[in-house]
């Protein structure tokens, strides 16, 4: 079955561009545009997608208040940012928010693909230069002083690959292990870390040395 999107921006031609490089991907349908928050709700009581993919400037209502709305709302679907902004703050805000994934809307079509996919593997997706951003948004804030918690050393070398972007399928293929080993070492190191999103991660890792900008 292919997996329905929803595309949110207030303007006809991005969404148009969009839509084409969805065109070319299989096994995925637009089944709804809207223009802003308020049609974005509305579709989501009308039609079942499974990913929206979203701006977050827009004139009547900002992405941010959108996902506050999809939350309040018990919305299912997974969001997707497609965005200009690149500045960290934006970046920090939307993923805090509650985004799954970030890109910049001058994004390819093999990353659009990636990210999809990754968002329909209850997997997040941070593009690489959104995750560099993220890093260093990591490096200027003070260090966490709480105690550090242990982690094994497979699950070190796991957490350094979720940070680095690497999708489940990925990891458990270059390292061997099967992708349920996989998923259970990462539902364990975010348990134990009691961190839940890539987001998080990346600040953890970097506070705690397990990754730097150099790595």
């Amino acid at each position: 079955m292919a997996c329905r999107l929803l595309l949110v921006d207030d303007h006809s031609l991005i969404r148009a561009g969009v839509r084409a490089l969805i065109a070319d991907l299989p096994g995925y349908q637009v089944v709804g545009e809207a223009e802003d928050g308020h049609q974005l709700l509305a579709l989501v009581e009308q039609v079942a997608a499974d990913i929206v993919l979203l701006d977050l400037s827009m004139r009547s209502t900002s992405g941010l208040d959108a996902m506050a709305q999809l939350r309040d709302a018990g919305a299912p679907c997974k969001v997707l940012i497609l965005s200009m902004h690149t500045d960290p703050q934006t970046i920090m805000r939307a993923l805090h928010a509650g985004a799954h994934g970030y890109l910049l809307k001058d994004t390819s079509a093999s990353e659009l693909e990636q990210a999809l996919l990754a968002l329909r593997n209850n997997e997040r997706y941070l593009s690489p230069a959104i995750a560099h951003t993220v890093i260093n948004q990591a490096l200027q804030r003070s260090p966490d002083l709480s105690e550090r918690r242990s982690l094994t050393a497979r699950q070190l070398e796991i957490l350094r690959l979720i940070v680095r972007g690497k999708s489940t399928r990925e990891i458990a293929t270059g390292l061997g292990l099967s992708i349920k080993t996989v998923e259970t070492h990462r539902a364990q190191i975010m348990k134990r870390l009691h961190i839940f999103d890539v987001a998080g991660l990346v600040l953890y890792a970097v506070r705690e040395k397990i990754i730097n900008l150099d790595d």
